[in-house]
């Protein structure tokens, strides 16, 4: 399902080539020769003028160092903030008062759950259902720990901007696997929202529903799989290795457990509403790249969807949310309706031929596979190079650490599937001598260079 760009396939300019006339040029006219403006050429031709131009740039790099210096002591004077000993403000005026006679702590909010949410709603209740007990929070219900848990403490969540959503190394306006978790997310909520469903739940479902995702897309999981006789879903991997150490709520790794559509029906509405939300979201955003990349165009879209959209992106999401929570509403169940739900099946189908399983998509694939499927083996062989910093200290591992309490195989496959797809490529290229002119062009290595 992966696809690379090949940035170096862009038409280059060709290099304006240096005449031997100015290497016999004085020092200051040299300067002038490889400056391109005319004017300033000129200028520069005399001593006088020279002498001038620096003494204006001398002058501009001056203003400059005094508005830097003005602008960092004026930074460094709001350290403490503003206001007396008992309070102190962002900014130096007053806000408006807010007029409040209470905080609203986690009870009252529960309370106000019980009252306001629908009643197949799922309720927090104190820390929540957890591996391990913990105390609840003062302030924030159980789902709203996990979910800022996931965003604050998890860096396989951090790792997603390194991931391959489709297109492998992107430009910087096409997407990552973190920012289809973003846009996941915002169907989710805006779907559960709607139906009075808990919020919370369904937006930490949603970040955390690819956490368990390999390098380079989907195509890592056909490589983990040769490993492991159930095979590897991420969905699970996920939710039972990666996010273990956050100690999150039983919905929550439910949900994450059973996003996907060949999974058991999550056991709460919420945990269903994420399931549809995923699809929708990397259906629209999908096509939505493939056209920025330059393989589909708007009109390619399949007859129907056109007609209803247009093709447009912001159109696509609004349709599939709308009939989602409608459908929803009147059928008591988290479903859409059988015509727009073919619309979603056939916009799937659409995508997959032309952009999941287009030959340039599988010949890359073929790469991905033996490349993870390599850096696995070497570390089932070297397992002393495997990272030993587990953090006992702490219920989340650090960065790029595995828990030597798992297997030799659950700490290869951990290893690797956290890697982001710059450091897979680098570790392949560092252990096992792979020849870089074998990886795909247009990937970057962020600098490093094969030993």
């Amino acid at each position: 399902m992966t696809e690379f760009i090949d940035h170096h396939q862009r038409p280059r300019k060709p290099r304006r080539k240096r005449t031997t006339s100015q290497s016999a040029l004085p020092p200051h006219d040299k300067v002038a020769s490889r400056t391109r403006s005319k004017g300033f050429r000129e200028t520069m031709t005399t001593q006088g003028g020279l002498r001038e131009t620096m003494d204006r740039v001398n002058d501009s790099f001056t203003q400059q160092s005094d508005l830097r210096s003005e602008r960092e002591m004026r930074w460094r004077s709001t350290m403490a903030g503003y206001g007396d000993q008992d309070l102190r403000r962002a900014h130096e005026e007053p806000s408006l008062p807010l007029g409040i006679d209470r905080v609203v702590n986690r009870e009252l909010r529960e309370a106000r759950d019980a009252e306001t949410l629908a009643l197949g709603a799922t309720r927090a209740i104190g820390a929540g259902n957890r591996d391990r007990e913990e105390a609840p929070d003062p302030y924030r219900t159980a789902f709203e720990v996990d979910r800022d848990r996931i965003l604050h403490r998890c860096t396989a969540f951090r790792r997603l901007a390194g991931k391959t959503q489709v297109f492998i190394f992107p430009e910087d306006h096409l997407r990552t696997r973190l920012t289809h978790a973003l846009e996941v997310a915002q169907v989710a909520t805006s779907v559960a929202r709607a139906l009075s469903l808990n919020v919370a739940l369904a937006e930490a479902i949603a970040l955390a529903h690819d956490c368990g995702h390999g390098p380079f897309g989907h195509a890592s999981e056909d490589a983990f799989s040769s490993f492991l006789p159930e095979g590897y879903d991420h969905a699970t991997w996920g939710a039972d290795v990666v996010l273990a150490p956050l100690n999150l709520t039983a919905e929550t790794l439910d949900g994450v457990r059973n996003h996907s559509w060949t999974r058991p029906t999550p056991t709460t509405p919420e945990g269903c509403i994420v399931s549809f939300a995923d699809r929708i979201a990397y259906l629209c955003h999908d096509f939505d790249d493939a056209q920025s990349a330059g393989i589909l165009r708007r009109e390619d879209l399949p007859h129907e969807l056109l007609v209803l959209t247009g093709g447009y992106h912001g159109r696509l999401i609004d349709l599939f949310i709308t009939d989602l929570i409608e459908s929803s509403f009147h059928g008591d169940e988290i479903a859409m309706s059988a015509q727009v739900a073919s619309l979603l099946g056939s916009f799937r189908r659409f995508n997959d031929q032309l952009i999941y399983s287009r030959p340039a998509s599988q010949r890359q694939n073929d790469i991905v596979i033996e490349l993870v499927q390599d850096l696995v083996s070497y570390f089932l062989e070297h397992p002393d190079d495997l990272p030993q910093d587990h953090a006992a200290d702490d219920d989340v591992l650090p960065l790029n650490s595995v828990d030597p309490a798992l297997s030799p195989l659950q700490r290869a496959l951990t290893y690797v599937s956290g890697m982001t797809d710059r450091f897979v490529v680098r570790k392949a290229i560092e252990h096992l001598g792979w020849n870089p002119e074998r990886l795909p062009r247009g990937i970057d290595l962020g600098g490093f260079r094969a030993p």
